[in-house]
């Protein structure tokens, strides 16, 4: 039986049209909310995706008072209570497209379902206008996302990854609707960003990577630039400095915020829990402040996020201190503190976030008024190994294949937290084993789209069968765009 569509994640509502498909053209025009700079910019992102695969112009003009015939076109003024801030309504049929929404973020996640709608040679950057027709199938959706909080983790810390490959992921991000990017800066094994107040932190905490080699950082005008390309794709950029543990490459640049004064050898391996700040001393807090500060100066999201795993040499009392301490310099700068669900042992401020790996005390931060980011480590690590075959990833929350990822619930993961305690879904992906881009994509695909599903579509909307039928669909797309992925014996690859 013939797909009704291949759209990742499912949108909530689908039904298709009694009419004829819509086919770009040589005439076709992409038409955008008169007087939005929102919908403009969408429009344009959509143009460039479009233009070298087809060969058309595919002009981006204003709109008229009515939706025009051989066009695309991006509206808002759609209802807000019912679609919210990423939600839209597309409806194709005959000689045009209508795609609608409240705010341009609807109109940009819409724009990837158009996108999905059409033969995946669209993705190719060569003109292959001789493959055509395009032609997008006659159809109504109505989708929002389930979770706010629709993300990705990406380690950069154990290897680095410059700002084209970020760039790169962001992309993959964007096409899945997921609209969090989590940047993990710091740890044991390198230091990725300029403190200008504590130079050394990335001149020498960033010099070296898992395995040795050289390393990296991003410069405060590399790290806007990952910011602004996200937010061109709605992507919100989450930092994270992890503290008071993971902080062997801070004691490396700076002794004093060691327990004995005296700087350890940089950290190439792999293990965790032996460093940790020490947080009885002014100068802790001085660097703390100092990296907030700046950081929280070019980081326009709301939240940054501080670590706080893993802190094994540290006892309760002294850790929940520090880590209230550290949410107040958050708060001061404007700010939210995320962190890891170690962190609910503190009295967290409300409107912090406590972030769900493998223990059930996370709930503890619901008391305070915190909310919850889900990323279990047997489903949603995705640099865990999928299967004993693997060579890639790890396997210490056991193997988890696509299926895995995809066949779990938030709402009842945790017993005694309900789903309007869960602010979203978050899929980390640690770089022990992922050298490079390829590796990192490797790891991400297929399982990415799945966690993508799992935030963006209702519970009652999803099926692993029709997921996994839909998701074969995607693996052209993936080769047209360079994206390596682990061809998974559950899913029935075409070809």
């Amino acid at each position: 039986m013939p797909l009704e569509h291949s759209i990742v994640p499912a949108p909530e509502h689908f039904a298709p049209g009694g009419g004829d498909s819509f086919h770009l053209g040589e005439a076709t025009r992409i038409l955008v909310e008169p007087g939005s700079d929102g919908a403009a910019a969408v429009g344009a992102f959509l143009a460039e995706i479009l233009r070298p695969s087809t060969g058309f112009a595919l002009p981006v003009e204003p709109a008229g008072d009515a939706p025009a015939a051989d066009a695309l076109s991006l509206l808002l003024g759609g209802d807000e209570a019912a679609l919210g801030e990423e939600g839209y309504e597309l409806e194709v049929g005959g000689d045009r497209a209508v795609l609608r929404a409240a705010r341009p973020a609807g109109l940009f996640r819409g724009a990837q379902t158009l996108r999905q709608l059409l033969p995946a040679a669209v993705e190719s950057h060569e003109s292959v206008v001789t493959s055509g027709p395009w032609p997008l199938p006659a159809c109504r959706i109505v989708d929002r996302p389930r979770f706010a909080w629709r993300g990705a983790m990406l380690d950069v810390a154990r290897h680095f990854f410059s700002v084209d490959e970020v760039k790169q992921f962001i992309d993959a991000l964007a096409l899945y609707k997921l609209n969090t990017l989590h940047l993990h800066l710091t740890d044991d094994q390198g230091w990725r960003i300029e403190i200008a107040s504590w130079p050394r932190l990335a001149e020498v905490g960033g010099s070296t990577q898992v395995g040795g080699g050289r390393g990296g950082f991003y410069t405060q005008a590399d790290y806007a630039e990952i910011v602004a390309y996200a937010a061109e794709r709605f992507v919100t950029v989450i930092p994270e400095i992890d503290m008071p543990g993971h902080v062997n490459a801070a004691l490396v640049s700076y002794p004093e915020l060691s327990g004995d004064g005296a700087a350890p050898a940089p950290y190439t391996g792999i293990q965790v829990g032996f460093s940790a700040l020490r947080v009885d001393v002014d100068a802790t807090y001085r660097m703390v402040e100092d990296v907030v500060r700046e950081l929280a100066a070019i980081t326009p999201g709301p939240y940054l996020h501080m670590g706080g795993d893993e802190v094994e040499t540290m006892d309760d009392e002294a850790y929940a201190r520090f880590i209230e301490r550290v949410q107040e310099i958050v708060a001061r700068h404007g700010k939210r503190m995320g962190g890891g669900e170690e962190t609910a042992k503190a009295r967290l401020l409300p409107g912090s976030v406590a972030q769900h790996w493998k223990s059930e005390s996370v709930r503890d931060a619901l008391a305070h008024g915190a909310k919850l980011v889900l990323s279990p480590a047997s489903k949603v690590y995705l640099d865990m190994k999928y299967d004993a075959s693997t060579e890639l990833g790890l396997r210490w929350a056991g193997r988890i294949e696509v299926r895995d990822a995809y066949e779990w619930d938030p709402a009842t993961l945790l017993e005694g937290v309900a789903e309007g305690d869960v602010l979203g879904v978050e899929a980390p992906i640690w770089t022990e084993t992922a050298r490079n881009l390829t590796s990192l994509q490797y790891l991400a695909f297929p399982r990415l789209p799945a966690v993508a599903e799992v935030a963006w579509t209702p519970a009652a909307g999803r099926d692993w069968e029709g997921f996994r039928a839909r998701l074969a669909a995607h693996a052209p797309r993936w080769r047209l765009l360079g994206i390596n992925y682990h061809r998974s014996p559950q899913v029935p690859w075409d070809g």
